[in-house]
């Protein structure tokens, strides 16, 4: 089958939850079953990442088969943020049983935040900065922020290991520590904790996601990063990258 034109974000939903799914093959170098695929509806077809909770390596600190649903989680977190730099990514049944979904993006393949840092997409760098403190993204890669050919947009991809109760961030995303909150950061944090803590659409669609205990904590750490109004400085008492760096 010939891989088809990338779907734009905006049209991906109904692909990605009702599409028939066909493999492309196995991704090289992922730490999880990870497959490219198409979905196709109708005239519709996506290019997807196919990660099924049966592929997954188990991890000492995460829950085993929870991977999956912790990346459509963060899409969930990012939409309640009024942001949108996740791709589309929904949970679903697959050639290989239950899995997360993503709408698979036109990567410039040479192009990752340590290449793109200090220039045009430093506000866009610092909402997904602010989003992984959020989230408590144990593994932010350089190579987990893409720049879209073509358009130039920016996302954010690979949230299997986020949102433990036990501070786990590590980042390569440190370039704005000791600054300031902006206005449009605050803003979100506000819309998202007022959400949590009123059981609003984005803690709806987290609860069959994660443990309780985690939603809790994904408000705690909105309103403490809210309360501190700046983004942390690297802690000291653990690593706080991630290895490989890239």
């Amino acid at each position: 089958m010939a891989v088809p034109d990338y779907l734009q974000a905006a049209e991906a939903a109904d692909v990605l939850a009702k599409g028939e799914m066909t493999l492309l093959g196995e991704m090289p170098g992922a730490s999880n079953y990870t497959f490219a695929a198409t979905l196709t509806l109708g005239e519709r077809r996506a290019l997807v990442i196919y990660k099924p909770q049966a592929g997954e390596v188990p991890l000492w600190d995460f829950p085993d088969g929870t991977l999956y649903a912790r990346e459509v989680a963060a899409f969930a977190v990012c939409e309640g943020l009024g942001w949108s730099f996740v791709p589309p990514t929904v949970a679903r049944t697959g050639v290989h049983g239950l899995g997360s979904v993503q709408l698979c993006i036109n990567a410039e393949p040479t192009e990752h935040y340590l290449s793109l840092a200090g220039g045009a997409h430093d506000e866009e760098f610092r909402r997904i900065c602010a989003f992984d403190i959020v989230v408590n993204n144990a593994d932010r890669k350089s190579g987990h922020v893409l720049r879209e050919a073509g358009t130039g947009v920016i996302w954010s991809v690979d949230h299997g290991v986020c949102f433990h109760v036990e501070e786990k961030l590590r980042t390569v995303i440190w370039d704005f520590a000791g600054e300031p909150l902006s206005a449009d950061v605050r803003t979100a944090l506000d819309a998202l904790l007022a959400d949590l803590r009123d059981a609003g659409r984005t803690a709806m669609r987290l609860a069959p996601l994660l443990a309780g205990e985690e939603i809790d904590a994904i408000a705690a750490r909105t309103e403490a990063l809210l309360a501190l109004g700046r983004f942390p400085e690297p802690p000291t008492d653990r690593r706080p990258y991630p290895w490989p760096p890239i």
